[in-house]
């Protein structure tokens, strides 16, 4: 196999062949080599976004339109495929790499490229103004507990509660719409866990940045292909993360029928597990759970309410502000079943207090005292 140096060598070689008789600056001629080389081995006119780490979002409507967002701004490229042919090319580049498939018969797929990095990809006919392609870029540092601080996201106060509420192994689900910063908090999060526990990570798609346990073992659910493998779905996943004999099981997102297994986990014993969810609120993450089992199963609404308000101890509501600053807005400790519904008590809370300069102002407010203290009297923690 050709390694890059020798690519690199036939792309110069061709390039002072064809440019013998043209003046180009050796600026041109370097830009010239780094594109030639881009579309060759790496990822097209794409890979300037995906090399540039302050670009968070790449997203590809079709062969014409690239946007990306840079610092919380989403701008224009300016920049296009030769080809509908090449951009087809990339995706199925990319899918093949994360051992996925996606064409006409199946145009939805999620994958992630090596990077870590999150990819959506919807073809036509599903797709009215060609190939989709939607990257979501992480931090190659990722970001831990100093970085929230520094960000503004949380307060000291808060991250020294979160922190002995994962140590005493509270069930703890995070919620919030799209680009909230859910799965940072939860890597977050997961470094608070005891570096002695086997922790067991479920994912429609690998991305999680689990620091400093030995004992992890990564899960990926697997889409059904041509070639007769079946799917393993995040609810199979789930089922066999039972016969690990995991301390705690932390499941990337729920969306569906899996919810039904994840509360399963939660209520049998798997004490410390953690989650996320999209919602737009922490009331709302109870009942886009709620709907989700209900709409997977027979079991009775009621049923339901206990499983949750017995399974989820603790809700952390996550937010995008319109400065594009992400917050912690809000966090709700389940209190059981109160007139047939889930009671819940918030124990922080975001108060926006002015703005300047186009940056929101404000501060977290400790609103009530935590009830259910059990778990962090048997992890002798006090709080």
């Amino acid at each position: 196999m050709i390694n890059d140096e020798d690519v690199l060598k036939m792309i110069d070689q061709n390039i002072q062949k064809e440019c013998r008789n043209i003046h180009i600056s050796l600026r041109d001629k370097l830009t010239l080599r780094r594109d030639i080389f881009n579309s060759i081995r790496r990822l097209d006119v794409l890979e300037d976004f995906i090399e540039d780490e302050d670009v968070t979002e790449i997203m590809v409507n079709g062969v014409h339109s690239i946007f990306y967002e840079k610092n919380g701004c989403i701008s224009d490229s300016g920049r296009r495929f030769s080809s509908k042919e090449r951009l087809e090319d990339i995706i199925q580049q990319i899918v093949a790499d994360a051992n996925r498939t996606v064409n006409t018969a199946s145009p939805i797929v999620d994958a992630r490229l090596k990077d870590g990095s999150r990819v959506n990809v919807v073809l036509p006919p599903v797709a009215i103004n060609g190939p989709i392609l939607t990257i979501r870029r992480f931090p190659r540092d990722p970001v831990d507990d100093k970085k929230l601080l520094r960000y503004g996201a949380v307060n000291e106060e808060i991250l020294g509660f979160v922190r002995k509420l994962v140590e005493a192994k509270y069930n703890i689900l995070i919620s919030g719409g799209t680009g909230a910063g859910k799965t940072t908090f939860l890597n977050v999060l997961s470094e608070y866990i005891p570096k002695t526990e086997r922790v067991i990570t479920i994912e429609d798609s690998a991305e999680l940045q689990i620091r400093g346990i030995e004992n992890l073992v990564r899960l990926e659910a697997r889409s059904a292909n041509v070639e007769g493998c079946r799917e393993i779905s995040i609810r199979d996943l789930i089922k066999a993360s039972l016969r690990m004999r995991p301390d705690r099981i932390i499941v990337g997102e729920v969306r569906g029928e899996e919810a039904i297994d994840m509360l399963q986990a939660f209520n049998v014993g798997q004490d410390g597990s953690l989650s996320t969810i999209h919602a737009n609120s922490a009331k709302d993450a109870l009942s886009r759970l709620e709907t989700m089992m209900l709409m997977s199963s027979d079991i009775p609404v009621q049923a339901i309410r206990k499983q949750m308000a017995s399974g989820i101890d603790i809700i952390v509501q996550l937010g995008r502000l319109r400065d594009k600053s992400r917050r912690l807005l809000e966090i709700l400790e389940v209190d059981g079943i109160r007139d047939n519904d889930i009671s819940t008590r918030r124990l922080f809370s975001f108060r926006e207090e002015s703005e300047s300069n186009g940056r929101v102002k404000g501060g977290f407010i400790k609103e009530n005292e935590l009830i259910h203290r059990d778990k962090l009297c048997r992890a002798g923690i006090d709080i």
